[in-house]
């Protein structure tokens, strides 16, 4: 075999289905487990189990895990030159490696159904004299993250078993410009379930005979320019699409009635105007709606209790939200951020016992902080900020805040008043050092089955946070944040040293309100911090020592308060902005240009000491022979006397 470079790279899993078998119905799945090789192969004749034993010797497994129970993850950069000597291969999966080069000859596994080579390095174009095209079995087909640039060959037509394509996040450009229009060819392969043409720069309208591939289920076309759709949308109505992303494209006008059967719909970043029509909530299967990032008017729809996940965030919506939340609401995400919505909270929403994220930042929304939420059990994200939420935002008993699950609280920007009890701060998710991490991974996962397996697609939460001195937005909050944010309020009285106890968070942002007191010693123990702002308080005292040893606390802004002392000397806080500590007349040392052993004002050494009353003496001694003087001498030298005396003082 020929020498080529290699290296270790993130095999999911090489599945080879191998139909050597006298019988079609008996077959066996290969694993490569290098403790036996063959482990699992069963009635194969000699001559297929050279080829295979050929094939798998052409793979490094000299610095293998051999307690790993499965392939060994090196592999060559190219796919080994025994690969077309498989020729009952059935299924190929390839994906998640490091491989170049062009598309590899497959012209002689022509029993292959599912073939899969994404996210590779694979490059250059795909000719229509490919021998993929000749693969006529096939019926998954997976090109997606590869580096392929030509225009989509018209040859893809010849897969007429094709079930489910996936062309994403290729170099597919036509001319270099952008593909004009959505590829004509798919139209004759009547079998096909699920097409995924995201992340491609196609432009033109969706073609009126795509809904009428009569078993087409998903359609993914996000991030590309298609800004309309073709003929009727009676066509799109009757379809039997059920997941339909179209997000981050250049729509615009008013949003098409939505097939019958449609579960999940995702038209965000686009220019979808109008009103959202209340023709949805005639869509009974419908659970995911997401039309962030728009320009629809008009209130929103009574039926979104309906739904799982409502993304509605950065509209121009009004009125207020609708009271309609049933006991057996499923919803776990309502988004209406960024909108113009007026009135209170609905009280129904204390009946979506499934809520984790809940965000009405930036509205006219005026009510008192909502305590009642409190009986969610599962409530993980609650943004108010940029409202006129007002009043005190601490119970009534005085004691813990309640919200046994929360991770981020964000109410900046509001009129919240009053002190914060000692206990506020207990019992919450945050106080868990393993609070983030992967055990929500699959929370707004939708799962469409196709012909090789499973495909999910992964709802985001998304939250715009203060966060070391920038206001930026934060996705994925749900998995990998816990902070909280009580910024541009009317809060006073003592922070509480329970801060301590969210051993989990990440961000916390106190500033712009009136607390007093000292910073709590307890945030020494928040040893995920990484970003504090205290700021344009009435802090007093000193900063606690132990911040110096928090060591992911990378932005600190304590500046206008009245603390004072040395700041704590540590990489984290002295790599800080001057302007960070500004405004604290007491405050001394790094970065700030006051020196903590500055002595220009303590009293004068000895040796100065001395030296005042040696003149001293002298001026009296002056004085003794001015008295023996006339009276003008007696004045000269009493003018004399004064000037020098304070000069020396």
């Amino acid at each position: 075999m020929a020498t080529m470079s290699e290296w270790l790279v993130r095999l999911h899993f090489l599945s080879l289905l191998l139909l050597c078998c006298v019988s079609p119905s008996s077959c066996a799945t290969i694993k490569f487990i290098t403790r036996d090789p063959l482990v699992g192969l069963v009635g194969c004749h000699p001559h297929q189990i050279k080829v295979f034993t050929q094939f798998k010797n052409e793979f490094d497994a000299r610095r293998c895990n051999h307690n790993y129970n499965g392939i060994c993850p090196t592999v060559a950069s190219s796919i080994p030159s025994s690969f077309s000597n498989l020729s009952m291969l059935s299924k190929l999966d390839l994906s998640q490696n490091d491989l170049t080069g062009s598309f590899p000859l497959v012209s002689n596994l022509n029993k292959l159904t599912v073939l899969d080579l994404s996210h590779n390095h694979f490059s250059g174009a795909l000719y229509p004299n490919n021998s993929l095209f000749e693969l006529h079995h096939l019926l998954y087909l997976n090109l997606a993250f590869n580096n392929f640039n030509s225009s989509i060959p018209y040859e893809f037509s010849n897969l007429n078993q094709l079930k489910a394509l996936s062309l994403s996040s290729n170099g597919f450009s036509g001319q270099h410009c952008g593909i004009k229009e959505f590829p004509n060819m798919l139209k004759k392969l009547h079998s096909m379930q699920f097409i995924d043409l995201s992340n491609n720069r196609i432009s033109g309208k969706l073609p009126e005979w795509l809904w009428s591939l009569p078993q087409l289920g998903t359609l993914n076309v996000v991030n590309n320019s298609f800004n309309g759709f073709e003929g009727s949308s009676e066509a799109l109505v009757n379809s039997s699409v059920r997941i339909l992303l179209l997000e981050s494209n250049n729509f615009e006008g008013a949003l098409p009635n939505l097939p019958l059967s449609i579960t999940v719909f995702s038209a965000g970043t686009n220019n979808f105007t109008g009103e959202i029509p209340l023709l949805i909530c005639n869509r009974s299967s419908l659970t995911v709606l997401d039309l962030n990032y728009n320009n629809f008017t008009g209130s929103i729809p009574q039926c979104v209790s309906n739904f799982t996940f409502v993304n509605l965030r950065k509209n121009n919506l009004e009125g207020s939200l609708p009271d309609m939340f049933c006991v057996s609401a499923s919803l776990r995400t309502l988004d209406v951020g960024y909108n113009q919505l007026t009135g209170k909270l609905p009280r129904s929403l204390r009946n979506c016992s499934s809520l984790k994220f809940l965000s009405v930042d930036n509205n006219n929304i005026k009510d008192m902080f909502p305590f009642w939420l409190k009986a969610l059990p599962n409530l993980q994200v609650l943004t108010l900020s940029s409202n006129k939420f007002y009043g005190s935002i601490s119970p009534p008993n005085q004691g813990p805040l309640g919200f046994q699950e929360l991770r981020i609280l964000e109410i900046s920007d509001n009129k919240f008043t009053g002190s914060l009890p000692p206990r506020y701060f207990e019992n919450w998710k945050a106080s868990s050092s393993s609070s983030t991490g992967k055990e929500d991974g699959s929370l707004y996962m939708v799962y469409e089955k196709n012909p090789y397996g499973l495909i999910a697609y992964t709802f985001t939460d998304h939250i715009d946070l203060q966060y070391k001195g920038l206001r930026m937005e934060q996705a994925n909050v749900l998995t990998s944040y816990c902070a909280i944010d009580f910024s541009r309020n009317l809060l006073e009285g003592q922070i509480p040293e329970s801060i301590g106890l969210l051993k989990s968070l990440i961000a916390l942002n106190l500033s712009s309100n009136a607390f007093t007191g000292h910073i709590p010693e307890s945030l020494a123990d928040l040893k995920a911090l990484e970003s504090l702002d205290m700021s344009s308080n009435k802090l007093s005292g000193s900063i606690p020592n132990g911040l110096g040893s928090v060591s992911f606390l990378s932005y600190i802004n304590v500046s206008h308060n009245q603390l004072k002392g040395e700041i704590p000397q540590g990489t984290q806080i002295t790599g800080q902005p001057k302007s960070s500590f500004e405004g604290n007349a007491g405050l001394c040392g790094l970065p700030l240009e006051e020196s903590c052993f500055d002595t220009s004002d303590e009293p004068q050494p000895q040796k100065e000491e001395e030296q005042d009353q040696e003149e001293e003496e002298e001026a009296l001694n002056l004085k003794a022979v001015a008295i023996g003087c006339g009276p003008g001498v007696l004045l000269g030298w009493a003018i004399a006397h004064k000037s020098y005396h304070l000069f020396v003082r």
